[in-house]
């Protein structure tokens, strides 16, 4: 993270709630019908998801196309 915070001062509890997050993100991603990326900034994590979402054959729109990875 950017700036200091409780929840990311332990990196091995860190690591376990990135990849608790990861695997929340990953549920909402097969419940959707479709993603919406919203922004310019795609960040490795924004990425695997949409990579995810597509390899699911979800539609994935941005609201910049130029931020699409695969365009």
């Amino acid at each position: 993270m950017k700036s200091p915070h409780e929840l990311w001062s332990d990196p091995v509890e860190a690591e376990a709630l990135k990849a608790r997050l990861d695997d929340l993100y990953r549920a909402k991603i097969r419940l959707a019908d479709e993603v919406l990326v919203a922004g310019d900034y795609i960040g490795d994590s924004t990425r695997a998801e949409i990579a995810y979402a597509r390899s699911l054959g979800k539609p994935v729109r941005f609201t910049h196309h130029e931020a699409d990875p695969d365009a």
